[in-house]
């Protein structure tokens, strides 16, 4: 059994003394390992009977079982994935904490559920208190007593995404009404839309209002335990003519976006070398349409620079993020090496040294997987406008347990949206800073 590090000890306590709390801590502070060291001693001291923990799906069955030997080996566990059969037999084990993924939610609040204490594994993926999961689960929710809410940033995309997270861990906290919340703390400047702007000093009243319930680990306590991490921007130059035309009149060599939502998105295809032509033809049921999704190239920049980057780096052990799954496909055709997280143990094999390209989608390898003991090689294909998964992905890597400096390669193509998504992360991660000061 592993033994925590003093801060991540003080993380452990603050759980223990609070039944509703969240932990907000940067990835690779170990929160899985603070979580399970506290869900025992609430077992082992009668304060909870039973745990529900709720993760992404790779995190279910890649991250807790596996930290759970290291941290709590007298926590029994079961996996609540896969069919229907098996979901229910691990529903019905007698076992201190049950594990499922987010997806499975809506199947799992129509059962006679047992738990008195529930842990929300990246907190975000309940941020939308309108979402189908999230009413489901907040129908059953009141018998579990014990809240606690793992997450990175509350607001990676914004103040709004605040109110979801605190509502199901603790409704005292922001108010049971969504509507009451964005009245007190937003101005509606375009009704229309329904576009809100925070008020003036909102960031800090929120951050003043959840601050008793939420324990932050500041960077600078743990951060002296990690090696740097370096991040590089990798330009790219395209012959920007379809692009400047899709930019210009939305339409390109037959392929039509139909408002300025759709535009963004071929513009992000473009930068990357590609754009998806969508393709509609009938079904043989009436009145149902299939779509196929075709890709034509126009430019192979980013994949050669990959190369050249590659070599210049002698070809050590390489994580490729990608977005689109002609990006995929292209990295496949170029290097007959390349594995992907679905590849069988590809994790396992990672962390041995046993794969040199590993190439990941920041929404699968965003949350929970430890990857850090493979390689400190990673390289953007394309950027997610997300910070959350950005700066989740970057963190399989620059993580706890990494011996070595990462460095961070970040591919952009000049004069295009690429340019506007990077700058876009940096403005978010500047809201994200000041709530986390306001908290401290």
């Amino acid at each position: 059994m592993l033994s925590l590090r003093p801060y991540q000890e003080t993380a452990a306590d603050f759980l223990y003394e609070h039944d509703r709390a969240m932990i907000l801590a940067p990835v690779g502070a170990g929160k899985t390992a603070i979580t399970l060291t506290a869900m025992w001693e609430m077992i082992r001291d009668g304060h909870v009977k039973r745990w529900l923990v709720l993760a992404p799906k790779r995190v279910c069955t890649d991250v807790w079982p596996v930290e759970r030997p290291k941290w709590a080996p007298n926590l029994t566990m079961s996996i609540c994935i896969g069919t229907t059969r098996q979901r229910l037999a691990a529903y019905a084990a007698n076992t201190h904490v049950m594990v499922i993924n987010y997806d499975n939610l809506q199947w799992l609040a129509e059962l006679n559920m047992n738990f008195d204490g529930v842990v929300f594994d990246e907190l975000t993926r309940l941020k939308n208190p309108s979402g189908t999961r999230f009413k489901a689960f907040l129908k059953v929710v009141d018998p579990m007593t014990t809240r606690w809410g793992l997450t990175g940033s509350f607001t990676s995309n914004g103040l709004e995404d605040v109110f979801g997270q605190c509502k199901i861990v603790d409704q005292s906290l922001l108010g049971r009404s969504k509507g009451a919340f964005m009245q007190q703390y937003f101005v509606l400047i375009n009704k229309d839309f329904g576009e809100w702007s925070p008020r003036v000093g909102s960031l800090e009243k929120v951050m003043n209002v959840i601050k008793p319930a939420t324990f932050v680990l500041e960077a600078g306590e743990y951060k002296d335990k990690l090696p740097p991490l370096h991040t590089v921007e990798v330009k790219c130059d395209m012959d920007l003519t379809p692009y400047n035309k899709m930019k210009k009149d939305f339409v390109l060599d037959g392929i039509t976006a139909v408002n300025a939502a759709v535009v963004t998105g071929k513009l992000q295809q473009l930068a990357s070398g590609f754009v998806y032509d969508t393709i509609t033809t009938p079904s043989h049921v009436p009145g149902k349409f299939t779509s196929t999704q075709r890709p034509i190239w126009y430019g192979l920049h980013k994949f050669e620079r990959l190369e050249e980057l590659l070599d210049e780096n002698q070809h050590a052990n390489t994580i490729i993020v990608y977005n689109y799954q002609e990006e995929l496909a292209e990295l496949t055709r170029r290097f007959g090496r390349l594995q992907t997280l679905d590849s069988p143990n590809a994790i396992e094999r990672w962390n041995k040294g046993g794969i040199q390209l590993l190439a990941v989608h920041p929404k699968s390898a965003g949350h929970g997987l430890n990857l850090q003991h493979g390689g400190c090689h990673m390289v953007f294909l394309s950027l997610p406008w997300s910070l959350e998964l950005y700066e989740q992905t970057i963190g399989r890597l620059h993580r706890s347990g990494q011996k070595h400096a990462v460095w961070c390669y970040v591919m952009l193509t000049n004069k295009t949206i690429d340019e506007r998504i990077w700058a876009a992360l940096h403005d978010k991660r500047a809201i994200s800073d000041i709530a986390m000061e306001e908290l401290k």
